[in-house]
């Protein structure tokens, strides 16, 4: 049965994206708002993450795995995706060194931007990377210690002169970036979303959250400085710090420097981000503890948001083991999209979600144990599918137009009946 549903919905996938090249895919995005806002309305999505996709259209043999994605991507409903726009100093590097790139990826993330503006896809790029992967803040520790800074831990980078001045020439860099296809400045392009100023923040030696927090509103004022068309968000965690001591108890049993309240009530960030992890975070509790723990994480930043921040809430990474058994995975994105639905319907704080993390078929070396390959996923496509039309028809409700929504009637017909004879054919539980 499990290679008769695979077949199906490559079928499925294959006959929807000759559709799409069938018939004029959109040539821009409007710009998503302040508060979220498209048209005049609430946006909301469902997405993914694609870390890997600048890297891998570096090698103009290999772009076609970043077509296949967004294609693929796109006939699941998937609206936004959020990769890296980062790679300091190693392997295939954008930045070689500080201020030195390598033109060839930086053509890479140009390619990038071109097949997700095909696809109506919108980015959200990611400027540098807490962790080592990639570089991180330590490549540019390391290159301000060979300029004869005075550092001494990876989180100087948060606080050193010349880090710091390292890290704005490249925001600038990228942002002013002249795209050789579009023949778009970045800073002018609407495909892209937003901003983040830095993967998963953390500063250890400041568990109380306030160096970070200076870190953010010196970096968020620059960003802003030199382009006030798009989004900006953080990339945090989502773990509480010292502003509120009682919400301190609701991280998972460790600090990590962060204040999630202080750093998203500055200004200049448009929304504010969580991830959630309860397999690393959690070792040795049980699926339903993870759950709970699941549950409290999203309610409370929901409550946040809301109550105190008065701004969007994305849930810009979560993801489930794979060696947890496909079973698994899908019952824990279930609910998972089950709480977003319920908090997005309630209309103007939970904006969507990306799931960690889609790739195409034949790309082990980016496995990482939490991949999802929608072709060969019929199940977990299908989850995804499924929130992807519940998102988009809150949206329809308030008045958005998305892209191919006014597209030919036939074209619809026929995904519609597409539509009808795969949840037929597959699985009931798989469709509802």
């Amino acid at each position: 049965m499990g290679s008769i549903t695979t077949w199906i919905l490559a079928m499925f996938l294959l006959l929807e994206a000759q559709f799409c090249h069938g018939r004029m895919l959109p040539s821009s995005l409007d710009f998503v708002g302040s508060n979220f806002l498209l048209q005049g309305s609430p946006f909301l999505f469902n997405g993914f993450n694609s870390y890997w996709m600048m890297n891998v259209a570096s090698d103009p043999g290999r772009r076609h795995k970043v077509s296949e994605v967004f294609r693929e991507a796109s006939a699941t409903g998937l609206t936004v995706c959020r990769t890296w726009a980062f790679g300091d100093g190693g392997d295939r590097a954008l930045q070689i060194s500080p201020g030195v790139y390598d033109e060839r990826v930086f053509q890479g993330l140009d390619f990038v931007i071109y097949e997700a503006r095909k696809y109506g896809i919108r980015l959200i790029l990611s400027l540098v990377n807490n962790f080592n992967d990639f570089g991180g803040k330590a490549q540019y520790v390391k290159w301000a210690r060979n300029a004869g800074a005075q550092v001494s831990d990876d989180d100087d980078f948060f606080t050193n002169p010349l880090i710091k001045d390292y890290y704005k020439n490249h925001v600038k860099r990228v942002v002013t970036r002249l795209n050789t296809i579009t023949r778009v400045a970045y800073k002018d392009e609407p495909t892209i979303m937003a901003w983040e100023l830095i993967n998963e923040p953390r500063c250890q030696t400041d568990y109380s959250g306030k160096t970070l927090n200076g870190w953010v509103q010196e970096m968020a004022t620059f960003v802003k400085s030199i382009d006030n068309n798009h989004l900006l968000e953080i990339g945090m965690e989502g773990f509480y710090g010292a502003s509120i001591p009682q919400r301190e108890q609701l991280n998972p049993g460790f600090q990590v420097g962060t204040d999630f309240i202080t750093s998203n009530l500055v200004k200049e960030i448009d929304f504010a981000t969580i991830h959630a992890y309860p397999d690393t975070w959690l070792p040795g509790k049980s699926e339903d503890e993870k759950m709970e723990f699941m549950d409290r994480w999203i309610r409370n930043h929901y409550e946040d948001a809301r109550n105190i921040l008065k701004k969007p809430l994305v849930i810009a990474e979560f993801g489930k083991w794979n060696k947890a058994g496909v079973e698994e995975r899908d019952m824990y994105m279930r609910n998972v999209y089950r709480d977003i639905y319920r908090y997005a319907r309630s209309g103007g704080i939970m904006s969507g979600s990306m799931v960690w993390h889609v790739m195409a078929e034949g790309m082990d070396e980016y496995h990482d144990g939490y991949e999802i390959i929608l072709s060969e996923s019929p199940s977990t496509a299908g989850i995804m599918s499924r929130q992807s039309h519940a998102m988009k028809a809150l949206m329809s409700r308030n008045g958005v137009i998305m892209p191919h929504d006014d597209d030919d009637g036939g074209h619809h017909a026929k995904k519609s009946t597409l539509w009808k004879i795969l949840r037929w054919m597959m699985i009931p539980n798989f469709f509802t």
